[in-house]
């Protein structure tokens, strides 16, 4: 089965080359794509924190990995499969990320924390509702901690 989607969006922000850290200080406009009125944000502003799907468009098909790898091919971390890490090199190049939303205006959002470039196509924005956080305790791996030390 395959299946087309269209961005909904577009990121503005000062990053213009793939890195993988220091996102935390990162200021980013999302900005509705021509088709979309502001009507489609109405209510934003009643949430804090927004979870942004987007399109790493830059990653070629050849940089896919579909086996296990070394997070940022890093061989002190354990080989772990695309689907245990949070990589760019995935097969169908989605990205999410929960942001602070700063300010909306009209068609243009402003958030915090997106870890996505310049001129990337989002594919959706949600609200972040506490309802839909998990219930219990959060577990994830030793190398994933510190792999993420300056990545925010």
């Amino acid at each position: 089965m395959t299946f087309t989607i269209n961005p909904i969006a577009f990121v503005k922000n000062s990053r213009k080359e793939i890195e993988d850290d220091h996102w935390g200080s990162i200021i980013s406009e999302i900005e509705l794509a021509e088709e979309f009125n502001e009507e489609a944000l109405s209510g934003i502003s009643d949430f804090s924190h927004l979870e942004i799907i987007f399109y790493f468009d830059k990653v070629t098909d050849e940089m896919i990995q579909y086996n296990a790898r070394h997070p940022r091919n890093n061989i002190h971390y354990p080989k772990v499969g695309i689907f245990a890490q949070r990589g760019k090199n995935r097969p169908n190049k989605l990205g999410l990320t929960s942001v602070e939303l700063l300010k909306h205006s009209g068609r243009i959002l402003t958030v915090k924390g997106l870890d996505a470039i310049d001129g990337t196509p989002i594919i959706d924005i949600k609200p972040i509702m506490k309802e839909f956080l998990p219930k219990s305790e959060i577990k994830q791996a030793e190398w994933s901690k510190a792999l993420m030390e300056k990545y925010w």
